[in-house]
């Protein structure tokens, strides 16, 4: 897979707005307009230390794991001294949508870490609750 941009991010685009802005471009789906505010090499590490390269695997992914989800951004955090160099952003909310029964869920807390260098996001952490709300609907679990 291409990256669809090998330049910076749109001029002006702070870390934690470049981060806001993936999300909001990634939870239409639309990763192709996602990876153009990537660095080539990307690297993803989704939950279980899935490695992934471009947003469409991500994507993908999801679409595997649940009918439709979306995150709702409750704060996007920028680490203090940062520099245009590299930065680290983490976005912490929640998922809401509907597993592939269709049964929907809310409040599935996330956290994603971000590492922004030269404006571009280059590595993307993912971690959220879906694990466990997957063992207990399959009776593995209580919480």
């Amino acid at each position: 897979m291409s990256h669809a941009s090998e330049t910076a991010a749109p001029p002006g685009l702070a870390p934690g707005p470049l981060v806001d802005e993936y999300l909001r471009r990634h939870m239409i789906p639309d990763p192709e307009a996602a990876a153009e505010l990537v660095a080539p090499g990307m690297q993803i590490r989704f939950t279980g230390n899935r490695a992934m390269r471009h947003p469409a695997e991500a994507t993908a992914f999801n679409r595997g794991r649940y009918a439709w989800v979306k995150k709702k951004i409750e704060r996007t955090e920028v680490v203090s001294g940062g520099t245009p160099e590299e930065t680290v952003v983490y976005s912490l909310g929640t998922l809401y949508g509907a597993w592939p029964d269709g049964t929907p869920f809310e409040g599935n807390r996330y956290v994603d870490r971000y590492v922004v260098r030269h404006g571009l996001i280059c590595e993307m952490d993912v971690w959220n609750d879906s694990a466990e709300w997957l063992l207990v609907r399959a009776g593995l679990a209580t919480l």
